[in-house]
């Protein structure tokens, strides 16, 4: 089981972080709508390799937050926790999450690798009348109905998707974390990716997509992989935003082969 430890961040705020398995230690970051227990679906596979420190980002599970948030802050927790796990750490991010792992590299002690699926980074990802909408709903109190909203019209997920998700034990945690959705998409939308940046850093990244994903997330995932010193870009077949759950042992697969054996050289 999971324990539950603290980082305190750069501006006081305490991070969750849920400790288990084994190994090199490997940071997961979950993106918009969601907390630590998004990645139950693929914890086991990853235990048995690696002490993973799933994070609950701020605002959401037992993480705190601040009344004046900025995205920044996320870039910095990143930091606070990789800085936590140690050396040889690696930072695996989906989503919004994918974005704090890029940023939060530039501010974190060396990493030994990163995995970023699908950082939305000037990607459009929800117009301005679909984050009022979103807002209305958060307002009204209507949490489950601003959630498959989120899902259907800014992450693309299919129907029946949703409501498999619906089901899952995540959907409570992804309800109480509601509120933090509209201020993420904004900030997602003003996010940009300078290749100039990232010049310096010398951290072997893999980024994945998959090829039923929305035209500009595999976009925005194939500009971030060549806009890095040592990106590689891979697509799964048949895979949406969301593959953890939808092809569970394909996501695994690849981010194993790229991590590589335990202690080892990632990118092999």
């Amino acid at each position: 089981m999971p324990t539950l430890e603290t980082v305190q961040s750069a501006d006081g705020t305490p991070i969750a972080v849920w400790r288990s398995g084994d190994g090199p230690p490997l940071v997961l970051l979950h993106g918009t709508a969601a907390d630590h227990a998004r990645w139950a679906p693929v914890l086991p596979a990853f235990e048995e390799r690696f002490t993973v420190l799933a994070v609950d980002r701020r605002g959401r599970g037992e993480s705190g937050d601040a009344s004046d948030w900025a995205i920044e802050r996320e870039f910095e927790d990143v930091a606070a926790v990789a800085a936590y796990a140690g050396k040889g750490t690696s930072v695996l991010g989906h989503s919004f999450g994918a974005i704090c792992a890029l940023q939060g590299a530039l501010l974190a002690p060396p990493l030994r690798a990163l995995v970023l699926y699908e950082p939305p980074v000037a990607a459009g990802v929800a117009s301005d009348e679909v984050i009022a909408r979103l807002e209305e709903l958060l307002a009204a109190g209507e949490r489950d109905r601003l959630l498959a909203l989120f899902m259907a019209e800014v992450a693309g997920v299919a129907p029946a998707q949703i409501e498999v998700m619906r089901g899952q034990p995540s959907w409570e945690a992804r309800l109480a974390a509601a509120h933090t959705i509209p201020r993420e998409l904004r900030a997602a939308n003003e996010e940009r990716f300078d290749p100039a940046a990232f010049g310096g850093l010398g951290v072997p990244a893999l980024v994945l997509s998959g090829d039923a994903s929305r035209p500009s997330f595999m976009r925005a995932a194939a500009a971030v992989a060549a806009g890095l010193p040592d990106g590689r870009l891979v697509t799964m077949p048949g895979q949406g935003h969301t593959a953890m759950d939808t092809a569970t042992e394909l996501f695994v697969s690849e981010v194993l082969a790229f991590l590589g054996p335990r202690g080892g050289p990632p990118g092999g």
